[in-house]
């Protein structure tokens, strides 16, 4: 084990992290999501949710700010009301990074987007909508 390292991060997920470069992308997946289908890069995190594997994602990875976006969503289907968890996400996001922009995806797009991605890891989230994309930053001076 290593000092300050979240502990639901394994070491194959914190691997990855670190090989990816600026501008590469990691899903967060929802237990629902088709990830072997949409990416030969996949990494288990069975028995977590997406709010607290984000949580310690962001603590040690930065978003990037030279992108138009750093935060890819799911579109809802006509009909569906704004996923809850899009909410806790939210209050994540803006205390780890202070300052992001959503994009949103239809679905066949984010499929699209997923398998273009640099991984993605499958939780064991139940909420509709739990999947985000996470587009990678830089480390700057102190951090």
């Amino acid at each position: 084990m290593l000092k300050k390292i979240p502990t639901c991060l394994s070491p194959e997920l914190v691997h990855t992290m670190m090989t990816m470069g600026h501008g590469d992308e990691i899903v967060i997946a929802d237990g629902n999501f088709p990830g072997d289908t949409n990416n030969d890069h996949v990494v288990r995190a069975d028995g977590l949710g997406v709010p607290e594997l984000l949580s310690a994602i962001l603590e040690l990875f930065p978003l990037d700010r030279y992108s138009d976006w750093q935060i890819g969503l799911m579109e809802t289907v006509d009909g569906d009301p704004t996923p809850p968890i899009w909410v806790e996400y939210e209050q994540i996001l803006r205390q780890a990074e202070g300052e992001y922009t959503t994009k949103y995806f239809e679905r066949f797009d984010f499929y699209a987007q997923a398998q273009k991605a640099f991984a993605v890891v499958l939780t064991g989230e139940t909420a509709l909508y739990g999947n985000i994309i996470l587009k990678k930053g830089v480390v700057v001076g102190d951090n």
